[in-house]
């Protein structure tokens, strides 16, 4: 008699939109019954008032149940419902559960990316050899190459797994960008300047000992390091925070696809502006 009551209940309130009484007069119906009578009553309540619903429910409890609903098979239901409550769940994903599925599948998942980025790899290797000149003129250069190429991967992956967090806790949406964008900016520039003086000092106290080109001296070499390293720590952070934003206007899964794609794009960008800066400032390489 009760499920009757919550399925008439649940089949009036599609009728109208629900506010925020209604919908916690039908949330504390629905959760009387066990997770596999919920399931199958979500599987037939109408997309906006299953949304209005959910969002009354804790989310741990909603995981579960787009778990059960993904075993029953309900797998656009599920999609449905995940974008509608902006939690991270796109066509790429695989069906099931992380250790239940096979390792063919979470191969198939991400070999694509992998293949093609490491592809893309191919182009910091020819970025460098453009520049073989500068790095004969200058060896110094060649060891802080790592830190440019570290210090954007560290920085735009502090950047992209906090907007991941905060696009599953629904925090932001797709369409908070440019807030994101200005959020990142600003934290990267104070990172960048922090970094940056610390390079700085690291090239002038110990490497005294290095033998510089003619008109060139140590803090002129410090200096254009440190505003190369500034540089790429704003465009890594900054893209950090959008890539996972892009993924998900896309309904890409950003789990899968923004680590790999923000190493590529560090690497290559990295080694652009390394270089570019440092001929600009030093004048090496004409």
């Amino acid at each position: 008699m009760t499920v009757m009551n919550f399925a008439a209940y649940a089949a009036a309130a599609t009728t109208t939109n629900l506010d925020q009484r209604d919908a916690l007069a039908v949330r504390n119906a629905f959760l009387k019954y066990d997770l596999d009578e919920q399931a199958q009553l979500l599987a037939k309540m109408a997309l906006p008032e299953a949304l209005v619903m959910l969002h009354e429910c804790p989310l741990r409890h909603v995981q579960l149940l787009l778990d059960r609903l993904d075993e029953r098979k309900e797998d656009v239901k599920v999609r449905q419902l995940a974008n509608g409550l902006g939690l991270i769940c796109s066509e790429v994903e695989p069906v099931g559960h992380y250790l239940q599925n096979s390792v063919f599948s979470h191969v198939r998942e991400r070999i694509g990316w992998i293949v093609g980025l490491a592809l893309m790899g191919i182009i910091s290797g020819l970025i460098i050899s453009h520049y073989e000149d500068t790095l004969s003129q200058l060896v110094l250069l060649a060891i802080y190459m790592p830190v440019i190429a570290a210090a954007g991967g560290n920085t735009g992956s502090q950047a992209a797994t906090l907007v991941v967090r905060a696009l599953a806790m629904e925090e932001i949406r797709s369409r908070d960008w440019m807030a994101v964008l200005w959020k990142e900016f600003r934290v990267s520039l104070v990172i960048a300047f922090g970094l940056a003086a610390v390079i700085v000092g690291r090239v002038v106290f110990f490497s005294g000992h290095v033998v510089l080109p003619a008109g060139i001296s140590l803090n002129m070499v410090a200096l254009a390091i440190g505003i190369a390293i500034s540089i790429q720590v704003v465009v890594s952070t900054s893209a950090g925070g959008l890539l996972p934003l892009i993924a998900r206007a896309f309904n890409l899964d950003p789990a899968v696809l923004v680590s790999p794609v923000l190493a590529s794009m560090v690497d290559i960008t990295g080694m652009v502006i390394y270089f570019n800066t440092i001929n600009w400032i030093l004048g090496l390489g004409h």
